[in-house]
């Protein structure tokens, strides 16, 4: 007999081999029909399972968020079921769930083409309508190579092969058509329903080798309900219109090219807010952090000691010496990230637990290597900036500092226009990790007790959530999630508690009984890579950046020539001043120049006409408003200064007052 705990907490025994659905259908033939899995111990299962052990069990329905991924995984069969049946000979590979949807890739002379995807929809339609069981088999390893062979199926034969000798293998079938699948499914093709909708074709290598076949793969995504997807695919479309990298074009920002993959050409007005964000970030450290500045290169041996080199390589560009004729033929790293350049700093001179915390940071580039396929405007980079910091401290100053750190983040999320609902995920120890379990036990405990704390004062605006082995390979990690204005979560912020690197390179500080003490180091961002950053607060505001972030703030244009005069005094007081703005005495018709500066997102223009010149006014246009606003000029400017006004100068501002 087995015991199994249902979610009301009652307990009952059944046979061992009980399966899911037969308890289902013992409590009720409503429960057994709207079920379309179970969770044994919060682990999905397919219903038809037989249980062999005592379990916590839930059931699982279509409409339970759990169950998403399963309609998801489902609908990637459906869709490897249709290619097949409208071109016979094409060979399917793998066809995972990922996020917001699922893929398949397939192998066949003829690529997909955007013109074949209402094709297969409509096929896909006709398979889910014949509501075909899923059904599990588990095939002997030769046996299932044979068949895949007779198939034509050789990339599965070789996905067999990758299956490690002990773990069995399972076969899927929905009608006569099978895949190769870990699993689970829900019960029938017909539990995928009508909610999907395939996206788009790319193409991909087999396994990710660029030496192995050309796939082409073909982007999917599904929903339990037809408005969920529907609200997803507006998203997508407001997505679009939002890309920082077309924005990056209208506003003149920055731009990529071959000769420099994944590295940011920045243009003057590009620079100019890359900088504000970085003055910005300045200021909100002043007295608190020391600011340092670390080598871009350093002999691998470092690398080596702080374990990157061994982690991490895969994702390192190196240099050697500068010839054959140099006499260094030291390998060399270039950083990427700076935390054993700030050790090396704490090191230099002894330190004394009255020194601590110390705080380091630094806006330091780093490189790490991504595969040209990932690269994405400057969301995915080669080179970038990392508003990067590292606090050395006791272990019993590390919570209050995490919380310290926890303010400043949400503080500065706030100020950029983040206001909303964010989440603090707890990313806990990797497989692959430096350190004993001991110290990682300690670490995640104290994180824990600092999370549940970062809970309770974020007066319920503030979620959080494990993130089971996703933590760096030397210590636990909080990731910070903000929501942009159209729904999308974005991964920035995080907060590292290592106590493993200090000890690597045997940094100390003299504790109070004069004892040599290993310090406790704090791994923190705040914007995480600026460029990313910038790009995220770029597609946030569709490119109508507030004032104070606005590149130019302001365009003095001119009606006529005859204003261009007192166009030119408006444009030096407004300098004068601290905005950010330029003249426009083009002659050209007005409505031109709105146009022109509207689509280059310049938040305010500043019309100047023959009448405004005789009066000394003003005609003030917003960017996004058809209306104008006239007002003379000493008061426009003085209520655009203090509206260009940064948010931390101004609560200094309001403070003094």
């Amino acid at each position: 007999m087995v015991a199994l705990t249902f979610p009301d907490g009652a307990r009952r025994e059944f046979p061992k081999g009980t399966t899911g659905l037969d308890i289902a259908k013992g409590i009720s033939p409503s429960l057994a029909k709207r079920t379309v899995a179970m969770a044994l111990d919060g682990v999905l299962c397919d219903l038809a399972d037989a249980i062999e052990r005592d379990a916590r069990i839930e059931f699982v329905s279509r409409d339970d968020p759990r169950a998403l991924e399963l309609i998801r995984h489902d609908a990637a069969h459906v869709l490897a079921e249709a290619v097949q049946d409208l071109w016979p000979g094409t060979q399917v590979t793998i066809g995972p769930v990922i996020a917001n949807g699922f893929y398949y890739d397939f192998f066949r002379n003829e690529p997909f083409t955007p013109d074949d995807l209402p094709v297969i929809e409509k096929k896909m339609r006709e398979i889910i309508a014949r509501d075909r069981p899923f059904t599990k088999e588990v095939w002997d390893r030769e046996k299932t190579k044979q068949i895949f062979r007779d198939k034509g199926e050789m990339f599965k034969v070789e996905l067999v092969d990758a299956i490690p000798g002990n773990e069995p293998i399972k076969i899927y079938k929905q009608g006569e058509w099978f895949d190769l699948c870990r699993g689970p499914h829900m019960t029938s093709t017909a539990k995928v329903g009508n909610a999907f909708k395939l996206m788009k074709v790319a193409g991909a290598y087999w396994r990710g080798d660029s030496n192995r076949e050309m796939l082409s793969r073909i982007y999917g995504t599904a929903f339990a309900k037809q408005e969920d997807l529907d609200a997803y695919l507006k998203q997508i479309e407001e997505a679009e219109k939002r890309d920082h990298r077309k924005l990056g074009r209208e506003m003149d920002l920055f731009h990529f090219q071959e000769e420099g993959p994944g590295t940011v050409f920045w243009h003057a007005k590009g620079w100019t807010l890359f900088q504000e964000i970085v003055s910005y970030m300045r200021r909100r450290l002043k007295g608190d952090y020391q600011e340092v500045n670390a080598p871009q290169m350093l002999d691998k041996s470092l690398w080596e000691t702080s374990g990157h080199w061994g982690w991490f390589r895969e994702n390192m560009f190196s240099a050697t010496s500068a010839g054959e004729d140099t006499e260094d033929e030291r390998v060399y790293a270039i950083k990427p990230m700076n935390c054993p350049g700030h050790i090396q700093i704490f090191k230099h001179g002894l330190k004394s637990y009255r020194d601590l915390p110390l705080r380091l940071a630094e806006f330091g580039v780093v490189h790490r290597y991504e595969p040209s396929g990932a690269l994405h405007g400057l969301l995915r980079v080669r080179a970038f900036t990392q508003d990067d910091a590292h606090v050395f401290c006791t272990e019993e100053q590390m919570a209050d500092e995490c919380l310290k750190i926890n303010d400043l983040i949400l503080s500065t999320y706030a100020d950029f226009g983040f206001a909303g609902d964010m989440t603090v995920k707890l990313s806990t120890r990797p497989e692959k990790r430096v350190g004993s379990d001991a110290a990682w036990d300690h670490a995640e405990t104290i994180m824990r007790d600092v999370l549940k704390r970062i809970e309770a004062q974020g007066g319920g605006r503030i979620k959080t959530a494990i993130n089971p082995g996703e933590g760096a390979f030397y210590g636990p990690k909080f990731e910070y999630v903000l929501r942009d204005a159209i729904g999308r979560d974005w991964q920035c912020g995080t907060t590292q508690v290592d106590f493993n690197l200090p000890e690597r390179f045997e940094a100390f500080y003299i504790a109070a009984d004069g004892s040599k003490t290993t310090p406790v180091m704090i791994h923190r961002a705040i914007c995480g890579s600026m460029e990313r950053f910038l790009g995220v607060v770029l597609e946030h505001y569709a490119g109508h950046l507030p004032l104070w972030l606005s590149p130019v703030q302001a365009v003095v244009a001119t009606i006529t020539s005859d204003a261009d005069g007192y166009a030119q005094e408006t444009l030096a007081l407004a300098r004068r001043l601290g905005l950010r703005a330029e003249g426009d005495l083009r002659n050209e018709k007005i409505n031109y120049k709105v146009r022109e500066h509207s689509l280059a997102k310049v938040p305010v223009l500043l019309v100047v006409g023959k009448k405004e010149s005789a009066e000394r006014l003003v005609s003030i246009r917003r960017l996004g408003s058809d209306g104008q606003q006239v007002m003379p000029l000493d008061r426009a400017l003085a209520m655009l200064t203090e509206e260009a006004l940064p948010p931390d100068l101004r609560r200094l501002t309001q403070a003094a007052a």
